[in-house]
């Protein structure tokens, strides 16, 4: 079943390409035979996952995108399609996080969190669902959250959007479905990258976050990239309005309470 999973011949775009978890997707799709534009933000950063790419041997180039500005959005990835010929995957996996009580936000922290989280993953659709529909094919992966079923003290706001993006690759799927597009989300567990850094500094709550799930760890970027592989895949042909979990089970087990003996 080997070639089901191969993205030869594939035109990828990976949003947030320059670090964490669209860093392991860029060079996963890569490796997978894609060529892969890596967008981010930071330029630099998605320059180097570039570079780390072509000295694998593979195909990639490197853009500054900030999914907050539709033009932009919709700017790069025609730019992709054009010069390549086609748009066959597109993963965004930008997100921001203000942990802290729901009580406590203020407006710009509000804005930010709906702006990233929402605002720009709707950006992207549009921009991938545009250029998509129009050439009858294509792949659109978003990253959403074990936040969007299970959620804890500070996680209000970003807890709503992850749900948020969930709807929106629903109601993606629905509409572009029948122009031969294909819209999922993958949703992470606890995740080391550098959204979770500041996680690491306290050993109480890093390790509590380990206990919560089957496997007793975090998990790593590069396992988020399977998952992401496989939806972007003709393995995945089927697959569509649907949630990836990759969580380490812990949305498997959350509440659970293990009685004594047991």
């Amino acid at each position: 079943m080997g070639p089901m999973f191969s993205l030869e011949g594939k035109n990828a775009a990976v949003v947030g390409g320059g670090s964490g978890i669209g860093e392991a997707v860029a060079i996963a799709m890569a490796e997978q035979g894609a060529y892969v534009a890596c967008l981010d933000i930071n330029l630099d950063e998605a320059v180097a996952t570039a570079e780390v790419i072509r000295n694998l041997g593979g195909s990639s180039d490197a853009g500054h995108l900030d999914i907050l500005h539709a033009g932009a959005v919709n700017n790069s990835l025609s730019n992709i399609y054009a010069e390549q010929g086609s748009l066959d995957i597109v993963v965004c996996t930008p997100g921001v996080n203000v942990r802290k009580q729901l009580i406590d936000y203020t407006d710009e922290e509000i804005d930010l969190v709906l702006g990233v989280n929402l605002k720009g993953n709707a950006h992207v659709i549009q921009g991938a669902g545009r250029i998509m529909v129009e050439q009858g094919s294509g792949s659109i992966i978003l990253f959403s959250s074990i936040r969007s079923v299970v959620v804890e003290p500070g996680q209000s706001l970003y807890a709503a959007t992850k749900a948020g993006i969930v709807q929106l690759v629903r109601t993606a799927a629905a509409e572009l479905g029948p122009s031969g597009v294909r819209v999922n989300a993958v949703a992470p567990g606890v995740i080391d990258t550098p959204l979770t850094a500041p996680i690491k500094g306290s050993p109480d709550w890093y390790g509590a976050y380990a206990e919560r799930n089957v496997l007793k760890r975090w998990g790593s970027a590069h396992e988020m990239a399977g998952p992401t592989v496989f939806l972007a895949s003709d393995a995945a042909s089927y697959v569509t309005g649907s949630v990836l979990f990759a969580d380490g089970g812990w949305t498997a087990i959350d509440g659970r309470f293990t009685p004594p003996g047991m």
